[in-house]
């Protein structure tokens, strides 16, 4: 993938709101603001990928999380017809055999693919609610390893991984933090949280960022504040 040169370029402003309406109103007050606008499952059923069109028609860049996971042709396919959309970034969920479909399928596009670790909503006792033995830290790193050798674009993980994975994927890969919140911001459902200015420190080259912005009276100042930090920390 490119390398991101700005803070802007580093900045992913989650669009994860219920209506297409709403997401347009979001990314025309901050536009000019974001690297990428991402898409999630909430308002993808809801016309987010004419959406997804309709902002690369206009020259923006999307981000579409779906953390896709199926059979391996299922994914392979299902990857192709993303590549076909002009998306910049898309998440699998980082499983061996579906990064590899993936991998297959967006040979010789831009599309750059993202392995989803652990969800920045869980912690290492919720993994082992779900059968994991590992911690959620050896989960991540062992992820990374495998995202690696599959040849993804890059890799999803909190800021508090950033480093490790950092360690191991070198300077190349993407690494993209969920879970940030600036300086007196509410964790909310996250478990695993970093404030932006740490995340880039720790390693991450993107930063996620939805509710911090998309609650801020001024969505634009909330961006410029988040992308200080992010200048600050580089």
């Amino acid at each position: 993938m490119r390398q991101p040169v700005s803070a802007r370029d580093r900045l992913i402003v989650g669009l994860d709101v219920p209506t297409v309406d709403e997401a347009r109103r979001i990314a025309e007050e901050t536009r000019g603001m974001v690297g990428l606008y991402k898409i999630g499952h909430q308002l993808a059923f809801t016309g987010g990928l004419d959406l997804a069109r309709d902002l690369i028609e206009r020259g923006e860049k999307v981000f579409l999380d779906l953390k896709l996971l199926d059979i391996d042709n299922t994914v392979e396919k299902g990857v192709a017809s993303v590549a076909s959309l002009g998306i910049s970034m898309l998440t699998v969920h980082a499983y061996p055999k579906a990064m590899a479909a993936a991998v297959r399928a967006a040979a010789g596009s831009e599309l750059t693919l993202l392995g989803v670790s652990v969800l920045t909503s869980m912690d290492t006792a919720d993994l082992a609610e779900a059968g994991y033995r590992e911690t959620a830290e050896e989960l991540v790193g062992r992820r990374a390893k495998q995202a690696m050798e599959a040849g993804m674009g890059g890799l999803v993980c909190s800021g508090l991984e950033a480093a490790a994975v950092r360690a191991i994927v070198g300077p190349d890969m993407a690494i993209v933090t969920p879970g940030i919140r600036p300086n007196g911001s509410a964790s909310g459902d996250q478990k695993r949280v970093m404030t932006p200015g740490e995340a880039i420190k720790a390693g991450a080259s993107h930063l996620v960022v939805a509710r911090p912005i998309l609650g801020a009276d001024d969505r634009r100042a909330a961006c410029e504040t988040i992308m200080a930090a992010i200048g600050d920390a580089l």
